[in-house]
């Protein structure tokens, strides 16, 4: 930093499996691998120990790292900018485990192992609300007595912010307009739209907490609350295991029985009815909220993919702009077969909205904010 150049970088898949995955690349080497990495605990101390490989690593001692940025999901009401964590911080992250429970506990793990392996470093919190704090309050507060909002806090947060701010910013500037209308989808285990007008959040899928809006990997996205204290009243769940439910049974795994997108693919290439019903339903909520978000932002520039699925599922890519033709969305066949490694154009020649694919790199985008708040 300040040039952004990636000295290395890495990914560590499937955690709390035997087949777990780890990946490492840097200008030395490149290490794709399939361990046993029980927890967050043990996968960040591998990708510790090839930082300091004499053979493949990239440094000689953990010293010469002098920051290190966290991805943290929630930031509630506490933390609307990047953050550099002392006790304090720390504490307040952990009274936010119930609502990100998927999350914050593991970004918690995540920064006391990271100052244990890097005691010298500055640890900074980067939020995925942070984005999302300019949506207006008619988009934020929910239609429940207002007292809970000035009391309590409660509305909508957002969440992937680090992401639609990273994508979006390519787009716009891509797309070299000084007024945008644009759609960030965000596709991977967890999933979310943003409506972003000018380059500011206006609206976004995932509200309170990182549950709700579109079909994810385990997490029902958008639900009749109803259907809560029926499952409470009249089916004898308590709310734990309703929470359970929702959040870590649901979405594609409980229409499938598989939470990874790649075997449902797979399985729905076969003739797997279960798994193409799920394909649809996961493209039908998708679509829902590309009209919603066109309308309130009178119009529509772009849509862009993003994120493991996003960037790599030309699949979804079609269910989702599949008859959308009233939006001036057309996509290229042949274009979206393409496996992108950088900002990519997805659409025909005719189209009147653009069809993008944009990587994101979160990494850059913690690394951009995490170097601005030092300097």
């Amino acid at each position: 930093m300040p040039e952004e150049e990636v000295i290395c970088s890495g990914l560590v898949e499937r955690i709390g499996s035997k087949d777990a995955e780890i990946h490492y690349k840097s200008n030395h080497t490149k290490i794709d691998e399939v361990l046993d990495i029980p927890n967050h605990t043990v996968g960040l101390e591998k990708v510790v120990n090839l930082l300091l490989d004499e053979k493949i690593g990239v440094i000689k001692s953990t010293s010469e790292i002098v920051a290190v940025g966290h991805r943290v999901v929630h930031g509630g009401s506490t933390f609307s900018n990047t953050t550099i964590i002392n006790q304090e911080v720390k504490d307040k992250i952990k009274t936010l485990f119930s609502l990100a429970p998927q999350h914050n506990p593991a970004n918690y793990e995540g920064i006391v192992v990271a100052e244990s392996f890097f005691p010298n470093a500055k640890q900074i919190a980067v939020f995925d609300t942070a984005f999302h704090q300019t949506i207006p309050v008619e988009a934020y507060k929910y239609a429940i007595p207002t007292k809970f909002l000035v009391e309590d806090n409660i509305r909508l947060y957002g969440f992937h912010g680090t992401s639609h701010k990273y994508v979006s910013e390519q787009a716009i500037e891509h797309l070299g307009l000084k007024n945008s209308k644009i759609i960030t989808i965000h596709l991977g285990n967890g999933c979310s739209m943003t409506a972003v007008k000018d380059g500011k959040s206006i609206d976004h899928t995932l509200g309170f907490g990182p549950v709700t809006g579109l079909i994810m990997g385990t997490r029902s996205g958008d639900i009749d609350h109803a259907i809560i204290f029926h499952l409470v009243n009249n089916l004898g769940y308590s709310l734990d295991e309703v929470n359970n439910l929702l959040q870590k049974e649901s979405g594609m795994f409980g229409l499938t029985g598989y939470s990874d997108l790649r075997d449902i693919e797979s399985e729905a290439e076969k003739g797997n009815k279960e798994c193409q019903l799920a394909l649809d339903m996961n493209a039908y909520r998708i679509k829902k909220y590309i009209g919603a978000y066109a309308a309130a932002m009178n119009g529509l520039d772009a849509i862009i993919f993003t994120a493991g699925i996003g960037e790599n599922s030309s699949f979804i890519r079609k269910l989702v702009c599949t008859n959308m033709d009233y939006f001036g969305i057309e996509l290229d066949a042949k274009k979206n077969n393409i496996r992108a490694k950088e900002l990519t154009e997805i659409h025909t020649q005719h189209s009147k909205t653009k069809i993008l694919i944009v990587p994101t790199n979160e990494e850059v985008e913690i690394a951009k904010q995490s170097f601005e708040l030092l300097n």
